[in-house]
């Protein structure tokens, strides 16, 4: 029997939400609102809480009729039990400790998930690791994100920060990134550090990679650099986890063959081979929506297994 879900995806600047039918997940809508942060309505609660409110009702028009559930991604970690954001220092006002459930007036229970936890479980229902049971995923941009799967359950920890791939080290001499962690993969390839590792000749990947493809030798040293210490962590995250997958989505994987022709070559370079069984990497194929459509799945797998 089909159920029509609602996923929803709070972000920094917008919020992202869809209408899917579970558990084929055939797209009902899509639709998006600023997120308004920093903005609050007269009873103290954040606008973005009327935005995301105001999108449900907008899908429950289009459906005609309550949804069988909802569910909501957010940044920061999530409470234990799931129906809040316990932790996120220094933006998004108003969103620790918000009850969305309460909030939101719905009588079934309301999942909230970290928005990497929740991208990877929607590559899992409907993109790059669909189905399977086993899968890493890093975010590649500004920073570095992740989750990890395994035996086909979302590791989420103690403090629900599990799978911050981010901050693992490839480099223990390296300097303290904002987590104190040395030498960290973040810190590696992402987008922030860039200047720095440029001596501030690079300010974004894209002009780094630009020049990479041209032949530049400096740009060639810097990017491939940069790949060897995402290979390092890509291989040794797999002996701990020994994914089916590892996919790779955000901003720099838009680099297309620059990114994963040399990152292959350094993976097979460096991963331990049991029985022949090779790291496969996958570019991500949900985008931007990947953590609606995970809310949404998530809220699904709650409800109805």
């Amino acid at each position: 029997m089909s159920a029509s879900i609602i996923g929803i995806d709070l972000g920094g600047t917008e919020v992202k939400s869809v209408a899917v039918s579970y558990p084929d997940g055939n797209t009902i809508a899509q639709e998006t609102l600023p997120t308004c942060d920093s903005e609050f309505l007269a009873d103290g609660k954040p606008v973005f809480a009327r935005q995301v409110a105001e999108l449900i009702r907008s899908h429950e028009t289009t459906i005609g009729h309550s949804a069988a559930c909802v569910g909501l991604s957010a940044p920061g970690l999530a409470t234990p039990e799931g129906d809040a954001i316990a932790f996120m220092p220094g933006r998004m006002a108003g969103l620790e400790k918000l009850h969305w459930q309460e909030t939101l007036g719905r009588i079934e229970a309301l999942p909230v998930l970290n928005d990497a936890h929740a991208a990877l479980m929607g590559e899992i229902w409907l993109g790059a690791a669909r189905g399977l049971q086993d899968v890493i995923m890093y975010t590649l941009g500004t920073g570095v994100g992740g989750a990890i799967v395994s035996g086909g359950n979302l590791l989420k920890g103690r403090f629900g920060r599990a799978g911050d791939l981010g901050h693992t080290s490839v480099d223990y001499r390296g300097e303290p990134d904002l987590c104190r962690t040395p030498g960290s993969i973040e810190d590696a390839i992402g987008e922030l550090t860039l200047p720095k590792r440029s001596e501030n000749r690079f300010t974004s990947t894209e002009a780094l990679v630009d020049s990479y493809t041209q032949g530049d030798p400096e740009a060639t040293e810097i990017w491939l650099d940069s790949l060897r210490a995402l290979a390092a962590a890509i291989v040794s995250m797999s002996n701990a986890v020994d994914p089916e997958v590892v996919v790779l989505r955000g901003g720099i994987t838009e680099a297309g063959d620059a990114l994963f022709t040399p990152l292959t070559k350094f993976v097979k370079a460096t991963e331990w081979l049991p029985a022949d069984a090779c790291i496969t990497l996958r570019k991500a194929e949900l985008g931007t929506w990947a953590g609606a459509y995970g809310a949404a799945y998530q809220a699904a797998q709650k409800l109805f297994n």
